[in-house]
Formats: C-alpha cells, structure tokens, sequence
C-alpha cells in the first residue's frame, strides 16, 4: 500500500512536470499540501527513515528509466521538455531522499549507506545521496574528494560560483535571488547541498558541529555556512548536461580520483 501511495505521488508530479518547470513554486506547494513528507526544521533532528528512502531510491529509479526511454524516442523539441520534466523532478526527489537521514549520527570517517545505521561523514552524505538518486558516480572516491572535485565532477569551472571572505548577510542574500535549484556547496573544510526556493534556502549537510547529525537548516540557523570564509557551490538541475546524464545512466568521473 504504502508502495502504490509513493507511485502515486511520483505519477501526478511527472505528469505535471511541463507545466511545473513554469509553476515550480505552485508545484511545491501542491507537493507539500498533498502530504508528501519534506525536510523539516527545528532545534531537535528528526529521525532517520530507511524504509522511506528505499520506497524513493525505488521509486526515483524507476521514474529515471521511464524519463530517459521518453527521451531516446523523443524528437528534439519533446527531448527538451522531458530534461525540463526531468529538472524538476529531481528539484522534488533530492531533498526527500535527503529528508530521510535527518538526524544520523555525524562522524569524520564515518560511511553509512543507510539512514540511522551507524555514522556518515559530510562528504560521503553527499555522494551517497547522489548515488542513490541515480547519479552514477564512484561514492567512495568521490566522498573522499576536496570539496571544489565534488563539484568539479558534475560542473565545468564556469558554473561555479567562489565567494572568500564575504560577510554572511551578503551571501545569504545572494542565494535569496537565485532560482529554485539543488545546490552542492564546498566550505572551509566541509561539504553539503543548498536547496534554494522561492521563499528562500535550506543548507542540508552532515554536520561535524552540534547537534553532530544530518541536519536541514534555514538561512539564520546555518552557523557552519555562516561562519566559513570559503564557500562555493554550483547547481546540479540547472545544468542541462547533468540532467540528461542522469537521466541516461551516464557515468560521472570523479575530479582528482
């Protein structure tokens, strides 16, 4: 039952998926009302959810294949209305699966592939989340990458966006303008994604500072972003070579490795 539900849920968000690309904010909140689980906030983490994140690994994968065989048979106009479906998609897909480790135990070595079973490092959060969205990527080396690789291996150089040494306030407001999208960003010595929105951004990391835990925090509560001074990030759906990889099953190679 519960399987069918997350199906459901999957089908009514790829069908509107044209008109969502234009609506993204209409669709979120749609996603929201329906009852579809989110990342939360809060002092207290929430709990870690493995049944939930193999539901979606299931269902996000099997949504993967159906767009990319849509895509292969598509003429050129269709094929970029399914990498906007596909944007979209993942814009909604990323930050629930991320939403399920919320609360796992942060640790500097740590490796778990599994929500609330044993430790996992910031890094290895990131590439794990990636890989079981479907990103095919080397998890291990790619977690083990300085953060500027990680990036490095989905984006060209030019995407990039660096800031050094700039007041927070400033940043913040920067990410405030920029359109709805799932962000990596590379900090001093850390890693996470920047989810931004139109009421604003979420930074989902695993965090080496308290609570010690995968954590989602809105712009005043992310004290690790706040308190870096290099920061850089790049965003996964606004590249439309990311989006067609991954919907085509194609191999990223990890920068560095």
């Amino acid at each position: 039952m519960k399987r069918a539900f997350f199906r459901l849920l999957f089908a009514l968000a790829i069908v509107a998926g044209g008109v969502g690309w234009f609506f993204r904010a209409e669709l979120r909140n749609w996603w929201q009302q329906i009852g579809q689980p989110v990342l939360v906030t809060g002092k207290l983490p929430a709990r870690p959810d493995p049944e939930r994140y193999k539901v979606l690994k299931d269902e996000v994968e099997r949504w993967r294949l159906d767009l990319g065989k849509r895509y292969r048979a598509a003429g050129t106009s269709e094929k970029e209305e399914i990498l906007d479906e596909a944007a979209v998609f993942l814009q909604t897909a990323l930050p629930d699966l991320m939403s399920c480790w919320l609360g796992t135990p942060w640790d500097f070595n740590g490796t778990s592939e599994t929500p609330g079973d044993g430790k996992i490092a910031c890094g290895y959060f990131v590439a794990t989340v990636l890989r079981d969205a479907g990103f095919k990527v080397d998890r291990y080396k790619l977690a083990r990458q300085p953060s500027q690789n990680i990036l490095r291996t989905f984006l060209p150089r030019d995407e990039l966006s660096l800031r050094v040494g700039r007041p927070y306030e400033e940043y913040a407001g920067e990410l405030r303008g920029m359109d709805s999208g799932i962000r990596i960003v590379g900090l001093d010595t850390h890693v996470g994604f920047i989810v931004t929105r139109p009421d604003g951004f979420r930074f989902v990391h695993s965090s080496g500072s308290r609570p010690w835990c995968v954590v989602d925090e809105e712009e005043a509560g992310a004290d690790v972003l706040r308190r870096s001074n290099y920061r850089v990030q790049g965003s996964l759906t606004a590249n439309r070579d990311v989006v067609r990889k991954w919907l085509l099953g194609e191999r990223f190679k990890v920068k560095g490795s």
